[in-house]
């Protein structure tokens, strides 16, 4: 099976009332607040080191009951920035993403340099939503690279 390396959109930062333990690295997250401060519409996005969906999405990828995920509760909020750039914008439902799988094995994981990596099946079902702004390769390839 083949698997990508995900960069997704970075439309914000983790909120106030983010929970995580900083004395391990990645930090480790216990509770979600995505602050955002400007989002183009992907049903990706990224603030390291969590992930969020889109319900949409969510929903898709749970019909394949994936490995090396679960979905969780995230606090979304919008910055004074995001709210004079996008006054009227609605916000869609979003659910943190949650990675405990190992990458190029499980459905989903995270490299060693904190990349999301993702099997084919996955990849697949997130290229038909919003992914303007995301970047993808191939994972072996970027594995090479990286030796």
């Amino acid at each position: 099976m083949k698997f990508y390396g995900l960069e997704p959109e970075v439309a914000g930062s983790l909120g106030k009332n983010t929970q995580m333990d900083t004395a391990v690295h990645p930090p480790r997250v216990h509770k979600l607040h995505y602050k955002l401060d400007g989002w183009l519409g992907d049903d990706l996005l990224e603030s390291f080191p969590c992930y969020i969906i889109t319900e949409p999405l969510k929903q898709k990828i749970e019909t394949l009951k994936p490995s090396g995920c679960r979905f969780d509760n995230v606090e979304i909020s919008k910055s004074d920035q995001f709210a004079m750039l996008y006054p009227s914008k609605d916000i869609p439902n979003f659910f943190w993403l949650r990675i405990h799988g190992k990458a190029g094995v499980d459905d989903l994981g995270v490299s060693d340099d904190n990349m999301l990596i993702v099997s084919e099946r996955i990849l697949n079902v997130i290229n038909k939503f919003h992914l303007n702004n995301c970047d993808i390769a191939e994972y072996q390839t970027l594995y090479k690279a990286a030796a």
